[in-house]
């Protein structure tokens, strides 16, 4: 390396640090020293070679940072200056000034909220109503405790009519009364009662054929019908009693006796007992009901009146129906089976049954959407007391025996459309052996009949029948004090002997609507229509050269309007008027058998305690 400038060298040699400058002592004589003689070196090298030309040299050191010790706070510094922490006292001082204001403000009062006026309950109550066709209705409740647990209370019910049915020219008015009395307790390990009750009801046969009399002259047709007394009466004695437990393995009970009798010599005595057993096993709950029901009883003679002793009957059905229920979540589970033993005492048949009795629902979604299903079985024991309920103008002479019900299989939906509409669609499939259907009974016009042999009764017969039947139903609360509800039920029979399901309607519609007009006036309305029924019924005296077809009667449809307005004048009495049949329709609910007109019913109800 040839260095040309000496004042150049020197100023690159100053960037040196000072530390290297300031070495010690020792080394800083010996490198002046080699300094100077490098120098003169130098020198004298340039003065012999004047022309080598210039280099710039850049000399490069590589930086090497480091980290150095940060500053640290050794200890918290004490303040002893004890000024700093005294706390000044400060005083506070209001200086009135006089303000001119027109303001006055109005003193507050907070927002009640209106509590609703408790409704008062009674324990009584008596009803009485006076309508056309010579009605009176009258119902009569009453009941008292005697001390904390024990309580009597009795029920009286009368519902009658005159009659008075356009073109019908026998007696069409009916009695029916009826007194019940019961006497409880109430504890706190159990609650029974025992009860009696008495009902005596009163109708007519007068359901004579249109064509009744075309085999006989006039006068004799006239000296025929007023020969005939179409009175039925009907006589009801019962005792019973009901017992429940809180805990224990006989959870409860029900006993009842019944005795029947009509005022053409029949006879029925009915016996039922239901106790329900609730036990544990495995930790579930068992749940057993045990079924004993008898019935037993006679006519005086068939409908030919051609027998020489009593129509006996009588059942013994006993039974037996297991069950346990499992609650999962959303799913609730019932499996069960019924297992019975019929007797027959007069007709010495004896059978054993087994019956499904399986149910289960789930929460589709919550309580807005629930479905469910079963199969279900029963044997149904059928009595003359039952039949007469559901058609009074049956004849005295009937074939009485339970229904095999070997299932009913449904499932469906319900739930709730909105928090004030709810819903309920079904579907069923139903199989019964022994199946009871009302008919109408054949005739003929002679004098010495029976009172209920001239085409104006009905009979039972029985047979195997499957029905598909499809249910729903909607209900709703529109609006505060205003609700309506409306069912239908689809029905379609399978016979397997007889031609028809007499008397069974395919269609059935039914709707309500209840509305509040003011606080003290409220209204109802009430429409259902019933399809078309098929019955048979024919003149045995007629004599046919060639015999026609057989063809059912077919009873037409009917639609039925009620309505009822109340006027509560406080809150004891309450006035009303009912409305039947509003449309004036003379329709036919039986064969022969027109129901009243136009019927107007005023009233009033009045509750009351002791």
């Amino acid at each position: 390396m040839i260095i040309n400038n000496i004042k150049a060298f020197m100023n690159k040699q100053s960037r040196f640090s000072a530390s290297f400058l300031l070495g010690e002592s020792r080394w800083l004589s010996g490198g002046v020293g080699i300094l100077l003689l490098f120098l003169s070196q130098f020198s004298f090298a340039q003065n012999k070679q004047e022309n080598i030309g210039t280099e710039v040299v850049n000399v490069v050191k590589p930086y090497a940072p480091t980290i150095s010790d940060a500053f640290k706070v050794k200890e918290v510094p004490v303040i002893t200056n004890d000024e700093n922490a005294k706390k000044e006292s400060v005083k506070y001082s209001i200086l009135p000034f006089p303000v001119a204001s027109t303001f006055l403000p109005s003193k507050g009062n907070a927002e009640g909220v209106e509590k609703a006026k408790q409704v008062r309950l009674f324990k009584n109550y008596a009803t009485l109503g006076l309508g056309n066709y010579g009605v009176l209705n009258a119902e009569l409740f009453v009941t008292d405790d005697l001390n904390n647990n024990e309580y009597v209370s009795g029920m009286f019910r009368h519902q009658s009519s005159q009659g008075g049915l356009k073109d019908v020219v026998l007696d069409n008015g009916f009695y029916d009364t009826a007194i019940d009395l019961v006497y409880g307790t109430n504890e706190k390990e159990m609650a029974w009662n025992v009860n009696a009750g008495y009902q005596n009801q009163i109708y007519n046969w007068f359901g004579l054929p249109d064509n009744f009399g075309n085999t006989l002259t006039l006068p004799e047709s006239i000296a025929l019908v007023n020969s005939i007394n179409p009175q039925q009466s009907y006589n009801s004695i019962s005792v019973g009693g009901d017992i429940a437990f809180e805990e224990g393995i006989l959870n409860n009970a029900n006993l009842k006796f019944n005795h029947f009798s009509d005022a053409y010599s029949s006879s029925e005595n009915r016996f039922l007992l239901t106790p329900t057993f609730k036990f544990d096993v495995m930790d579930e709950a068992i749940k057993t009901k045990v079924i004993v029901d008898y019935v037993g009883g006679s006519f005086k003679s068939d409908y030919l009146g051609t027998n020489t002793t009593p129509l006996k009957y009588g059942y013994t059905n006993l039974g037996i129906v297991p069950s346990f229920e499992m609650i999962k979540e959303d799913w609730t589970l019932n499996i069960g089976a019924g297992l019975m033993y019929s007797m027959g005492t007069e007709n010495k048949t004896n059978k054993f049954y087994v019956y499904p009795s399986v149910t289960a629902s789930c929460k589709i979604v919550g309580d807005l959407m629930i479905f469910y299903s079963g199969a279900v079985g029963d044997l149904r024991q059928n009595t003359y007391t039952d039949f007469v309920d559901a058609n009074p103008f049956v004849s005295p002479t009937l074939n009485i025996k339970p229904t095999n019900e070997l299932y009913d299989v449904h499932a469906g939906l319900k739930g709730k459309l909105a928090s004030t509409v709810s819903y309920d669609i079904k579907a069923s499939y139903i199989y019964d052996e022994n199946c009871a259907l009302f008919v109408s009974n054949d005739y003929n016009e002679k004098s010495t009949n029976a009172n209920y042999a001239f085409g104006n009764s009905l009979s039972v017969v029985y047979d195997d029948m499957k029905t598909i039947r499809f249910y729903g139903e909607l209900k709703a609360d529109l609006t505060k004090g205003v609700t309506v509800g409306v069912d239908a039920t689809f029905s379609s029979y399978y016979n397997k002997i007889q031609s028809e399901a007499w008397n069974l309607p395919a269609i059935e519609l039914n709707s309500t609507l209840d509305f509040a007009i003011t606080e003290k006036w409220f209204a109802g309305v009430n429409l259902f229509y019933v399809g078309e029924r098929k019955d048979q019924q024919s003149n045995t005296d007629i004599v046919y050269i060639v015999a026609p077809d057989f063809v059912p009667i077919t009873l037409d449809s009917y639609l039925d309007l009620n309505a009822n307005v109340r006027f509560k004048y406080n809150e004891r009495f309450t006035a009303f008027l009912k409305a039947n049949n509003i449309t004036n329709n003379g329709y036919q609910k039986w064969l022969n058998y027109p129901v009243q007109g136009f019927q107007v019913l005023l009233g009033a109800n009045c509750k009351f305690d002791f």
